[in-house]
């Protein structure tokens, strides 16, 4: 039962996440309320560890989501149901978009929804702010200094072109020194 609630509400996250892997955070945060499949602390070790493998970030979520719900074959299903609308689709764009390309219709369609990605991406960094940020008992200080000073860094003009690996590395570096 556990692997056709995985299909379905994957294959509904991939079919409405439109806008790549930060788009589905928000419809994560919503399966931490509906099923006990992970907590919010667990999304956002599933935020850092996607974003620190290769490939989509949206991707590696639903396969550690899933296989953190129901082991290797739940990794498989979530990861193979949030793929499956994305080639529903490209299917159907292939077969027929090049004979609505122009339309004044389908270029209102995308207009429309770029602010609504962007709303979904402004949501679930809100939330994860206040996952990795607050506490019960307010602003969790150390992290947020720690958030401050890689901000911080990453916008110098001499660091600002390093890799992304780098700042991964340095932020972990940092939060183990800040932990103790």
């Amino acid at each position: 039962m556990i692997y056709l609630q995985l299909f379905w509400e994957f294959f509904k996250i991939g079919l409405f996440a439109i806008g790549g892997g930060p788009a589905t955070l928000p419809f994560l945060m919503d399966l931490t309320e509906k099923y006990d499949w992970f907590t919010m602390a667990d999304l956002t070790n599933m935020v850092a560890v996607a974003e620190s493998t290769p490939g989509p970030i949206g991707l590696n979520m639903a396969t550690y989501a899933g296989f953190h719900a129901a082991g290797i074959p739940g990794g498989v299903t979530a990861t193979m149901s949030l793929v499956l609308p994305s080639v529903i689709v490209i299917i159907l764009v292939a077969k027929f978009l090049a004979n609505f390309s122009e339309s004044k219709t389908v270029k209102a369609v995308f207009f429309g929804i770029r602010p609504a990605v962007t709303a979904l991406i402004a949501s679930a960094v809100a939330g994860l702010f206040q996952v990795a940020l607050m506490t019960e008992n307010g602003i969790a200080v150390k992290p947020l200094i720690l958030c401050a000073i890689v901000f911080g860094l990453m916008h110098l003009k001499k660091l600002k072109n390093l890799h992304p690996a780098f700042w991964l590395l340095g932020a972990a570096v940092l939060g183990i020194v800040f932990k103790f």
